[in-house]
């Protein structure tokens, strides 16, 4: 089978009828789905049944896990459906939760077949394009918000109505302990400037009504749902532990957490366990956990992109910043202090308004774009002229 392939969802179907029988509850699932990363969203593994015509890559992977979850879910919750019926059942899903659209292109080579659409679809879950933020952190944090799918499918197979409101509730609720699992690590300065970074982006696609502060706990005080519980704590490991340590405020926010979520001790430390076990068997072939940890990564090579987009258009921006001198006043005053709110705004609204007349800096724009804006406000200062840095203190070391 492959993956990459028009066919491929077809392919799979030949193939899975012949484990219809392989999994007689969601817990056994689970354990197998963690085992192969996909809960994690590193996936490592995939499905016996399935021969690979090459190596897979992690995004072939990611689809196989993520259609094998679907197809087993609905399974165990209803054991007489066939594999059309499955695939009509998940098209809809896909489309109440009005994640469904497929690209004009798309659409051109997908055909009238619902497995054919439903491939592209899979491919616009996995791939994630068009986002700044979910290429960034590739396999680690975000790719791991796949298993939502499958959270949501489970419930949809229950009671459909108000799926879609359900959805946003949960990709609240996993930001936000992404982001305070992030909050609570001491040991590496950059960590916490990823959360900041994290907590502008969201600001600026959500406005002012997304706070990150401990409101979200009231809402995991009221979640029944076990597997959302447990998945959620995951979620939470793994951002502790990407780095391969567990400092002390981070293993008391897990136990926190695991509070929160009405989860016993036992289930907290296996947790723990399994997330700590899975990053050091896989830490020799998962690229990411070879290097530094995720924060740095991912502060360090976005600092380098806008460093280049800065440079191939330094010339024009330099033009367009001289036509703006309240924006050079406020970048200027950057250097020596923090601006306030009300000057980070206009900084912000400026500075967009340039990027929209320079073609090659679109990428700002995007959504999550905007994450980008206090790297380049960062490094700014260093890269034009000095007449735009008078105030700028030198570090002294």
């Amino acid at each position: 089978m492959n993956p990459s392939a028009n066919g491929w969802i077809d392919k799979f179907g030949s193939l899975v009828k012949y484990h219809d029988g392989r999994y007689t509850c969601f817990d056994i699932l689970f354990e197998d789905l963690n085992s192969w990363g996909f809960v994690y969203g590193i996936n490592t593994g995939f499905p016996d049944f399935i021969t690979p015509e090459h190596e897979f890559s992690e995004d072939e992977k990611a689809k196989i896990n993520l259609l094998t979850a679907l197809y087993f879910t609905l399974k165990i919750a209803q054991p007489q459906t066939d594999f059309q019926d499955f695939l009509e059942k998940i098209f809809r899903f896909y489309e109440t939760l009005e994640v469904n659209k497929v690209s004009f292109l798309g659409k051109l080579f997908s055909g009238n077949k619902t497995s054919s659409k439903l491939e592209k679809i899979l491919d616009s879950r996995v791939y994630l394009e068009d986002n700044i933020i979910s290429k960034t952190f590739n396999s680690s944090i975000t790719n791991s918000l796949l298993f939502i799918d499958v959270l949501l499918f489970k419930r949809y197979l229950m009671h459909a109505k108000g799926i879609k409101k359900h959805a946003q509730r949960l990709e609240y609720l996993a930001i936000n302990i992404t982001y305070h699992a992030l909050t609570s690590k001491r040991k590496n300065k950059k960590d916490k400037k990823l959360a900041q970074l994290l907590a502008s982006s969201l600001t600026f696609i959500d406005g002012d009504s997304q706070k990150f502060d401990n409101s979200y706990r009231n809402q995991l005080l009221t979640n029944d749902d076990l597997w959302e519980k447990r998945y959620l704590l995951k979620l939470a490991c793994l951002t502790v532990w990407e780095d391969g340590s567990l400092e002390f405020m981070e293993s008391e926010f897990i136990k926190i957490l695991g509070k929160d979520l009405q989860l016993d001790a036992h289930t907290i430390k296996n947790s723990l366990a399994h997330v700590s076990n899975f990053i050091n068997s896989n830490k020799e072939t998962i690229p990411f956990l070879q290097d530094q940890n995720m924060a740095i990564k991912f502060y360090d090579s976005m600092s380098r992109l806008v460093n280049r987009l800065i440079l191939r258009n330094k010339k024009r921006l330099l033009r367009e910043l001289s036509g703006s001198a309240e924006l050079v006043s406020l970048l200027s005053k950057s250097t020596v202090r923090d601006l306030t709110k009300e000057e980070k705004k206009k900084v912000q609204t400026q500075l967009l308004d340039i990027f929209k007349s320079i073609p090659s800096l679109a990428i700002f724009l995007l959504p999550g774009g905007a994450i980008l804006l206090p790297i380049f406000i960062k490094l700014i200062p260093t890269l034009l002229p000095s007449a735009f840095d008078e105030n700028r203190v030198e570090n002294e070391e």
